[in-house]
């Protein structure tokens, strides 16, 4: 089998089916499956799932297990050559396999390939090219400059090796992800993208931004706007910062106390979800 699109959701039922209904357009020339890892959601998904897309593998998680352990369980029963680790809250275009297979095979050393990402309104989104997030660049980025957090060495539409991509599209060759054990499960949510992008590139891989391909990511939507998300982002990034960086107490506070005063007050998108049904791509 060539490709497997691992898709993990979580009570976004409508997203999901817009998302499922994309991809089944983007496979359709391919030998490929789509599996949903469904973390024990409550809104009807799996049994839209069962209803209007029974060729779907569908795992039923009975609680939910968060970002890695999830993918990482559909990633254990995918079959492809290549996987795509898929938001539920994305619509891609008819052609993005074929493409990053075309591309795929033009390259050695292949690690993770990311796309262009935009979210509802067309709007491009930055992270989806990053830097790591060195010290310099996470204060820079804690204070609003975030010129050493993204990849700005690149034009959004161009294509060039990058350090960071981001979980709601990450496309590679199976063997990748488990060379470096794929997700690391101490991360419930956030940051797995990050430590799992800067995994590969330590085991010597080389990541791509891919800018001829757009996707659709309604960022944020599916996300609390409360303190539960800022204690959870806060986590991670402490996470990895202890697990990748020489550890510095003065820094480590720092980071933290500027992690969550930021996160604890931005303001973020809220979007009525039934409101997309009729948004095409």
């Amino acid at each position: 089998m060539k490709l497997s699109v691992v898709i993990l959701n979580y009570n976004v039922r409508y997203f999901l089916e817009l998302c499922l209904k994309s991809t089944y357009e983007a496979i359709k020339n391919l030998e490929a499956e789509i599996i949903v890892v469904d973390n024990n959601s409550e809104d009807g998904s799996c049994e839209m799932i069962r209803q209007n897309f029974p060729n779907v593998i569908l795992i039923e998680n009975k609680e939910n297990f968060g970002f890695s352990k999830g993918n990482n369980i559909g990633v254990a029963k995918s079959k492809g050559e290549y996987i795509c680790i898929l938001n539920p809250d994305t619509v891609v275009p008819e052609d993005i396999f074929e493409s990053l297979i075309d591309f795929a095979k033009s390259k050695t050393n292949l690690g993770i390939v990311g796309c262009k990402l935009i979210n509802g309104r067309g709007d491009f989104l930055p992270e989806s090219k990053r830097n790591i997030p060195f010290v310099k660049a996470a204060f820079k980025k804690l204070l609003g400059n975030s010129n050493d957090y993204y990849a700005i060495h690149l034009d959004e539409n161009e294509t060039g090796k990058v350090d960071v991509l981001v979980g709601a599209f990450m496309f590679m060759k199976r063997e990748v992800y488990q060379d470096v054990r794929g997700f690391d499960e101490d991360y419930f949510m956030y940051g797995e993208d990050i430590d799992l992008s800067y995994k590969v590139l330590k085991a010597g891989y080389d990541n791509y931004y891919y800018g001829l391909a757009k996707v659709i990511h309604f960022k944020g939507e599916s996300t609390l706007r409360d303190k539960l998300y800022a204690k959870r982002f806060y986590g991670a990034m402490q996470i990895f910062y202890k697990k990748h960086f020489k550890k510095n107490v003065l820094f480590s506070f720092l980071v933290g106390l500027g992690i969550r005063v930021v996160y604890l007050f931005r303001k973020m998108p809220v979007v009525n979800i039934k409101s997309i049904e009729s948004i095409k791509y």
